[in-house]
Order: structure tokens, then C-alpha cells, then sequence
């Protein structure tokens, strides 16, 4: 039988490896969306198709990992940095939909490659 204090810190522990797992998903998923748009550019010009679809499957890993950060107790930074991801992942459509703004689009690749792999590897402290 469960205690009741157990409950709670089973539930932070389930959260806090579920933000891990969707931080770590992330940061595969936007080095394979960078190595789609690398086919496209540098070889196969159809393969701009599957950039522009494979985001659909992961645009909102930082919407749950910002639940899962709540949910998991975690560190205020650590909501924060979610919620940046999740920004940034807007402001790329924006950047990929004005012409004027799309040089910004590959840095701004950087930037949330950059950022994904700081909260991943930062998700996995417990504090």
C-alpha cells in the first residue's frame, strides 16, 4: 500500500522524468529538423516538404515540458527556458512566413538548438 507522502513525490518523480524524456526528445528532434532542411538545401529540393510537415510532430514538446515543469515542481528557471522554446518555436514560423525575416530562420535554429540542449541537460538536476 502507498502512504500518502508517497503519492506527491511519486508524482513530482514521474513528471520530472517526463520533462527529461520530452527535453531530450526536443533536442533530437530539432537536430533531425535541421538535418531535413540540410537534404533540402544541399541536396534533394523536395525534402523542404518534409521540413516544413516534421515540425507538426514535435512543435509542442515544450508545451508539455512547461506542464510537466509544474507538474514536477521543478526550478522557476526551468519554466521559464520551456516557455522561451516554446516562443521560439513561433517566431521560426514567423520568420519562415516574411521574406524580410528570413535570413533570421537558421539562427534562430541555432539559438533553439542551443537553448533545448541547455534545459535538457539542466532538467536533470533535481533542484
Amino acid at each position: 500500500m502507498i502512504e500518502q507522502s508517497d503519492a506527491p513525490r511519486g508524482r513530482i518523480r514521474f513528471f520530472r522524468g517526463a520533462f527529461r524524456i520530452l527535453a531530450w526528445l526536443f533536442v533530437a528532434c530539432v537536430v533531425a529538423q535541421t538535418f531535413i532542411a540540410g537534404m533540402a538545401l544541399f541536396g534533394d529540393p523536395a525534402a523542404w516538404k518534409s521540413h516544413t510537415t516534421f515540425v507538426h510532430l514535435f512543435e509542442y514538446l515544450p508545451f508539455f515540458m512547461l506542464i510537466s515543469s509544474f507538474a514536477g515542481s521543478m526550478r522557476v528557471r526551468l519554466r521559464w527556458l520551456s516557455g522561451a522554446l516554446l516562443a521560439l518555436i513561433f517566431v521560426q514560423y514567423a520568420t519562415a512566413n516574411i521574406p524580410e525575416a528570413g535570413a533570421v530562420h537558421p539562427v534562430l535554429a541555432l539559438l533553439l538548438f542551443w537553448l533545448s540542449l541547455h534545459v535538457a541537460r539542466a532538467g536533470g538536476t533535481t533542484n
